[in-house]
C-alpha cells in the first residue's frame, strides 16, 4: 500500500476541505440517530434476552432468516435501486420517469411482495418441520410474512428519501420514531403476558407507522407533475428504463450472495444444534455488527460523493477521501472492537445466564469486522463507480468458501465454528474488494495511517487488560461501561500524542464546529 503525501493544513485543496466538512456535517444526524439505535437497542436486546430467553429470540432470528430469503426474491434488487435512480431523475427534471418509477416500483414490490408472503405462510410447515426442525417456528409465520411485505415497502421509500438527499429525515423517521415505538408497543405487549406473540405484532405495529410517515415524508417531496405515475407515458414505452432492470439485477444477485453468506451460519445451526443456540449466536452477531457503526455512517453521504468524483474524473481528491475516511472510520472503531474482545464476557452476561457462553462468538467475530473497517468503503467504490460486477464476483468467491467452513466447523464446534467461518469469510471478502479497488480505480488506504495507530492500540490493550483484571469483581454493566469508556479515553490520549495528521484536523474541526454549533441551538432554544 502506498500513502499521498502529508500536506500542512493550509495547503490541502479546497475541495478536500469542504467535502470532508460536508460528509461529516451531513453523516452528523444519522450517526446520532445510529448510536440512539445502538444503545437503545442494547438495552432492549437485554430487556428482551430475560424476559423471552433464548429459545424464543432463536425462533425469531429463524423467523426472520426466513422472511429475509423470500424476500430477496420478491424484491429482486428494487428497494436499492430507489436511491440511485430518484436521485438522477429528480436532478435531470425527468418528473414523468419519476412519477412511474416511483410509484408503480412501490405498488410492485408490495403486491410481489404479498403473494410470496402467501406462499410463504401456506409452507410454513415445510419450512418449520423440515429445513429449521422447528416445529414451533410455524405457528409464527404470518407475522414474519408480514413483517417481510412491509420491510420491502418501507426500504424503497427509505432509500427514495436518500434519493432526495434528505437522509437526516429518514434517520428521524426510522431511528428517532421507530425504535422506541417498537419498544414501548413491545413492552405493553410483553407485560401482558403475550410472549413472542406480542413482540412480532409489536414490530407489525412500527412498521406500519415508519411507513406511513416515510411516504408522507416522499410524497412531499416529489415534484407536483410526478405524482400521478401513468400521465404522459406514450404507448409501447416501457414502465422502467433498461438500465433500472439492468442495475436491480446485479444488486439481486449481491444481494442473494450476501444473505447467504450472512444467514447459512444460523440456518446450519438449528440445523444441527437447536433454537437455543441460534438465539445466542444471533445476540452475539448483532453486537458484533455495532462495530461497524462509524463505517456505515461515512458510507451514507460518501456514496454519492464517489460517484460524482469518479463521473469528473478527480482521482487526487477521491483518494485522499477515502484514505483520510478509512483512517478515521478505523480509528473510531478500534477501541469499541477491543474493548468487545476483552469484555466480551461480561458484555454477554448482561444478557443473562443462559447468554453467556457466547462471549467467545462475539469476542472471534469482532476480529473479521476490525479487517471491514481497515479497508474503509471498498464496496461502494466499486458499486458507485460502475464497478459492480467487481463487487459481485468477490462475493462469488467467498461465499462456497463460508458454507464449506460452516459445513466442516458448526457440527464439530457448534457456535464457535460458526464465530470462525464468520470472521474468516468477512476479512476474506473485505480483502479482495481491495485488491479489486487498487487494482481497477488505482484506490488504495494510506499505509501511514495504519502505522501510526499501531502504537495507540497497543496502549489502548495495555490499559483496558489492566481494567479488566481491576473491574473482574464489579457488576457485569458496570464492567462494560467503565471498559468502554476508558477504550475511548485511553484511545483518544494516544491517537492526538502520535497519531494527529494534517488532514485529520480538517475532520475534528468540522466535527468540533458541529457539536458547537448544536449547543448554542440548544441554548437558545432554552432561553
Amino acid at each position: 500500500m502506498s500513502s499521498t503525501p502529508a500536506l500542512p493544513l493550509d495547503e490541502l485543496p479546497t475541495d478536500f476541505q469542504g467535502h470532508v466538512r460536508s460528509i461529516s456535517r451531513q453523516s452528523f444526524v444519522f450517526l446520532l440517530g445510529t448510536i440512539f439505535s445502538v444503545v437503545a437497542g442494547y438495552l432492549f436486546k437485554i430487556y428482551l434476552a430475560r424476559v423471552l430467553g433464548a429459545e424464543a429470540l432463536g425462533i425469531y432470528a429463524l423467523g426472520m432468516t426466513a422472511g429475509g430469503l423470500v424476500s430477496i426474491v420478491s424484491a429482486a434488487g428494487v428497494p436499492q435501486t430507489a436511491s440511485r435512480f430518484v436521485a438522477v431523475y429528480a436532478a435531470t427534471g425527468e418528473n414523468r420517469k419519476l412519477g412511474r418509477f416511483l410509484w408503480l416500483g412501490a405498488l410492485a414490490l408490495l403486491v410481489t411482495n404479498i403473494l410470496v408472503g402467501c406462499l410463504m405462510v401456506a409452507g410454513r410447515r415445510l419450512i418449520a418441520f423440515h429445513i429449521y426442525h422447528t416445529p414451533l417456528l410455524a405457528q409464527y409465520m404470518k407475522f414474519f410474512a408480514a413483517i417481510m411485505v412491509l420491510g420491502a415497502v418501507t426500504t424503497f421509500m427509505g432509500q427514495a428519501l436518500a434519493g432526495y438527499k434528505d437522509v437526516a429525515r429518514r434517520t428521524v423517521i426510522t431511528n428517532f420514531v421507530g425504535t422506541p415505538s417498537t419498544m414501548l408497543f413491545s413492552v405493553a405487549l410483553l407485560t401482558c403476558g403475550l410472549g413472542l406473540w406480542g413482540y412480532l405484532a409489536a414490530q407489525i405495529a412500527s412498521a406500519l407507522l415508519v411507513l406511513v410517515l416515510i411516504t408522507r415524508a416522499v410524497w412531499k417531496l416529489t415534484p407536483k407533475p410526478a405524482r400521478q405515475p401513468f400521465s404522459g407515458r406514450a404507448a409501447g414505452v416501457p414502465l422502467f428504463d433498461r438500465e433500472v432492470y439492468s442495475f436491480a439485477g446485479v444488486l439481486f444477485g449481491v444481494q442473494a450472495l450476501e444473505f447467504i453468506g450472512g444467514q447459512s451460519d444460523r440456518i446450519l445451526l438449528a440445523v444441527y444444534l437447536n433454537a437455543r443456540e441460534v438465539g445466542i449466536y444471533s445476540v452475539a452477531a448483532s453486537m458484533v455488527a455495532v462495530v461497524g457503526l462509524f463505517l456505515q455512517s461515512i458510507n451514507q453521504i460518501f456514496a454519492p460523493t464517489i460517484a460524482e468524483l469518479h463521473a469528473k474524473g478527480d482521482h487526487d481528491l477521491l483518494l485522499r477521501l477515502y484514505q483520510t475516511l478509512t483512517k478515521w472510520s478505523l480509528a473510531l472503531s478500534v477501541p469499541l472492537a477491543v474493548g468487545m474482545i476483552i469484555f466480551a464476557k461480561p458484555m454477554m452476561g448482561i444478557f443473562g445466564p443462559d447468554f453467556r457462553e457466547g462471549w467467545s462468538v462475539l469476542a472471534i467475530a469482532t476480529l473479521g469486522q476490525i479487517i471491514n473497517c481497515g479497508v474503509g468503503s471498498v464496496g461502494l467504490l466499486l458499486l458507485m463507480s460502475g464497478q459492480q460486477k467487481r463487487m459481485l464476483r468477490a462475493q462469488a468467491i467467498t461465499v462456497p468458501v463460508m458454507l464449506t467452513l460452516n459445513f466442516l466447523l458448526i457440527p464439530h464446534w457448534g457456535i464457535v465454528g460458526a464465530a470462525i467461518a464468520s470472521a474468516a469469510t468477512n476479512a476474506s471478502l473485505n480483502l479482495l474488494l481491495l485488491r479489486e479497488v487498487r487494482s481497477h480505480l488505482s484506490l488504495f488506504p494510506a499505509k501511514n495511517s495504519y502505522i501510526s495507530l499501531l502504537l495507540p492500540t497497543a496502549l489502548t490493550i495495555s490499559v483496558l487488560m489492566m481494567l479488566h483484571t481491576f473491574l473482574n469483581s464489579f457488576p457485569y454493566a458496570l464492567q462494560v461501561l467503565i471498559g468502554f469508556g476508558g477504550a475511548y479515553i485511553a484511545f483518544g490520549l494516544f491517537v492526538l500524542a502520535f497519531a494527529l495528521e494534517p488532514q485529520d484536523k480538517v475532520v475534528m474541526g468540522s466535527a468540533y464546529a458541529r457539536i458547537r454549533a448544536g449547543i448554542r441551538r440548544h441554548d437558545q432554544n432554552k432561553f
